[in-house]
């Protein structure tokens, strides 16, 4: 029996759950600062919190932070990532991931994207629903490319940066860390470290 712990019980974990059962994980917990107040995510049980699976990481095959919010899921994987259960990656079996990318661990790739040759992924990281990366991006650590968001030739991304729902970057954009670009913007210039973007084109918000 292959059994994967889960940290995060929210949509997002939900949705990694569901996706790591699809690829033949059989026993699937939960572990959450929510614990007690809440003892299940939908059909999985919640055994503790970060703390708790620490302690019990001898008894997994595997683990994956499963948290929407950038900062909040690097700050998890720091804290797990020399546990005994082994930081695992999925790919969902309808996404397309070329065999000459590097995906870093931790990272969730969800159904319908895309992520060309020669992208570079960083670790714990989520390419959601119907997004694409395309050929020679840099994606750095904790980086979460929305769904429907779509990421040109060249472009790169520093640390916990979130591209919103349905957003474009034109290629050879550099965006920093921990930028927001918001739903539906179109990113045609740099964007500089800890910056918020809006707008068609993209613009900082003031």
């Amino acid at each position: 029996m292959k059994k994967l712990a889960i940290i995060g019980a929210g949509g997002h974990g939900k949705v990694v759950a569901d996706l790591a059962g699809l690829l033949g994980w059989d026993s699937i917990s939960f572990f959450d600062v929510a614990w007690m107040d809440k003892l299940s995510d939908s059909r999985w049980p919640m055994l503790g919190d970060t703390s708790a699976f620490i302690e019990k990481s001898n008894e997994f095959d595997g683990v994956l932070i499963a948290i929407g919010n950038c900062e909040d899921r690097w700050n998890e994987f720091l804290k797990i990532k020399n546990s005994t259960a082994p930081v695992i990656t999925l790919n969902h079996p309808i996404s397309t991931v070329s065999q000459y990318s590097k995906i870093g661990d931790g990272t969730v790739i969800l159904a319908g994207s895309v992520v060309n040759t020669d992208a570079l992924i960083g670790n714990a990281c989520i390419i959601n629903v119907g997004a694409t990366v395309d050929h020679d991006c840099i994606l750095g650590n904790s980086v979460h490319v929305a769904p429907g968001a779509h990421i040109s030739g060249g472009v790169t991304i520093g640390d916990a940066s979130w591209i919103g729902v349905g957003s474009a970057v034109k290629q050879g954009v550099r965006i920093g860390k921990n930028v927001m670009v918001g739903a539906g913007a179109v990113v045609v210039s740099d964007i500089p470290d800890n910056a918020t973007v809006i707008g068609n084109p993209a613009r900082t918000m003031i």
